[in-house]
């Protein structure tokens, strides 16, 4: 007898990085690891769920910036560029380690691997996007949306066109791509202000998700707890983290990820092989870099790098089956419990990162699998759920008023305005008080009317929250404050030029090329509401 739910949700997000101008950016490679370790272990992950006949459930966010450069030809191509050195790099391996049994052990398994990873790619015609919408089609996946560009809702609550702007057009933009409106949305950073969700509900969206202490300090207190969404007022639910099945993933201290048997992470052979082999297959200029492909595991929590052993696939997969099967169990452990104290079917909601799921936690998508599994096979005390199933079976909640929130330290808006990253938030005010200027004019001809929608693109990209991120986590921290200022300096000679009446076409054209996010943005949507 089914006792209640539990929902996986995965964030696929990552910040539009996108380069025409150069022929190679380290930070273009962000999109190429996601692919290799995250994004098609899924899909296969999916596809022997599929095969098999277990009907899992899974709602994921797919970002407005990662379907643009999923379904970009520029970004396609390299990344076709960067597999193929991969796979010469691996064969290379194979070759180097003939006398070492155990390294030549593991460059056979990232052959088979990255051939597996081209396979899938090859059999998509490169378009992952369209491979995640056929399990969305099928009842597995559904596919939710998020921020236009990730861009920190609270901070921009003073310009209630600025957060409309990155809710319609995150909207429209998955409409144009996966051909249905979605039915609700990960707020960037899951972070939740009074009034947001009246915005929500305009925009057509049935749900969002925010973190667990923005429903448990909501008003009144929520009598379920984070165990079954509330109803705002305007009409839009609210789902919150489950703390505890959150930290089995990812706690450092108890989380599964750090399990010895597991990947190390920070041991990589672009650091570690002699600099004349790996050369070829590092950064143009000669620095060292990750390639993807480590040999070790994490050992132990207190080993050195240089104390981490070798890995072996085998006992990792082993260990993520176990740890599926801990994680099932504890969930049926506390779907049971929570049913006799609610005497209604709960929900635990278990949102994370999606990139943590291979990229972070190489062996994230074999647990995945394992849980699914397992979930449909070995138990029957919960079924896996989509949010908006969920909805549908449980139709009458509570109707509270959710807290101010956000994912993360401290859980309120300190990691994204703070003395690393305050700079930038006078610059992004005064761009979206002059883009809500512009949007009042009626363009004298084409030309402007492009130069208006390339202003709102600018706009859009610059508010992305992971630079304000970057700066906190002090990590390519000269790139996040190139790209902030970058689109404020194209958005600035834009306003410039339109209010003056003298765009320049072959300017205008070289950043179109460059910033071709959104090529059906409205540069109206910035009008007063």
């Amino acid at each position: 007898m089914t006792l209640g739910y539990v929902a996986l949700v995965l964030h696929a997000h990552l910040p539009f990085v996108r380069h025409p101008e150069s022929d190679y950016v380290l930070e273009e490679e962000w999109l190429y690891e996601a692919i290799t370790e995250t994004y098609v272990p899924l899909l296969r992950a999916f596809e022997g769920l599929e095969r098999d006949g277990v009907d899992f459930k899974i709602t994921m966010s797919m970002t407005p910036p990662l379907v643009s450069m999923l379904r970009d030809p520029l970004l396609q191509d390299r990344y076709d560029q960067h597999l193929a050195q991969l796979q010469e790099l691996v064969e290379k391996e194979y070759v180097h380690n003939e006398f070492n049994g155990h390294l030549r052990y593991l460059a056979e398994h990232y052959i088979k691997e990255f051939q597996e990873v081209r396979e899938l790619w090859e059999r998509y015609d490169r378009d992952l996007v369209t491979a995640f919408k056929k399990f969305q089609d099928s009842g597995n996946i559904d596919i939710i949306t998020c921020g236009a560009t990730h861009g920190y809702l609270p901070l921009m609550k003073m310009y209630p066109q600025a957060v409309w702007a990155q809710l319609k057009v995150a909207v429209d933009h998955y409409e144009e791509n996966f051909g249905c409106a979605p039915k609700g949305i990960w707020l960037p950073e899951c972070a939740y202000y009074e009034g947001l969700e009246r915005m929500v509900a305009d925009a057509g969206l049935r749900y969002f998700l925010t973190d667990g202490h923005g429903i448990l300090y909501a008003r009144p207190r929520p009598r379920f707890g984070t165990y079954a969404p509330i109803f705002t007022e305007a009409g839009v639910a609210a789902f919150g983290r489950d703390h505890e099945s959150s930290q089995q993933v990812w706690s450092s201290e108890v989380g599964y990820p750090g399990a010895a048997e597991y990947r190390e992470f920070y041991k990589d052979i672009g650091w570690e092989a002699d600099y004349d082999y790996i050369k070829p297959y590092i950064m143009p200029n000669g620095q060292r870099k990750n390639v993807g492909i480590k040999y070790h595991k994490i050992t132990s929590r207190t080993a050195g790098l240089s104390d981490k052993a070798l890995y072996d696939p085998y006992w990792a997969k082993e260990k993520a089956a176990e740890h599926a099967t801990n994680f099932m169990f504890n969930r049926g452990q506390q779907v049971a419990y929570l049913n006799g104290l609610m005497q209604r079917p709960p929900i635990v909601v278990s949102p994370y990162d999606a990139e943590l799921f291979g990229h972070w936690w190489y062996e994230g998508p074999w647990f995945l699998d394992f849980l699914f599994r397992k979930a449909w096979f070995d138990q029957k005390t919960f079924q896996m759920t989509h949010l908006s199933d969920y909805l549908q079976k449980q139709p009458t909640q509570q109707v509270c008023r959710p807290s101010q929130s956000s994912w993360g330290y401290k859980g309120f808006h300190e990691y994204w305005l703070n003395d690393t990253n305050a700079w930038i938030y006078p610059h992004l005010h005064k761009g979206a008080e002059r883009m809500i200027e512009l949007s009042k004019l009626e363009p004298a001809d084409e030309l402007e009317w492009r130069a208006l929608n390339q202003a709102a693109r600018e706009l859009l990209l610059a508010q992305s929250s992971d630079w304000a991120f970057i700066m906190r986590t002090g990590t390519m921290v000269p790139y996040a404050v190139r790209r902030t200022r970058s689109h404020m300096m194209r958005f600035t000679k834009l306003y410039d030029d339109i209010r003056a009446g003298k765009v320049d076409s072959g300017w205008l054209q070289k950043v179109e090329a460059i910033d071709n996010i959104f090529p059906n943005v409205n540069y109206r949507v910035y009008r007063p509401l």
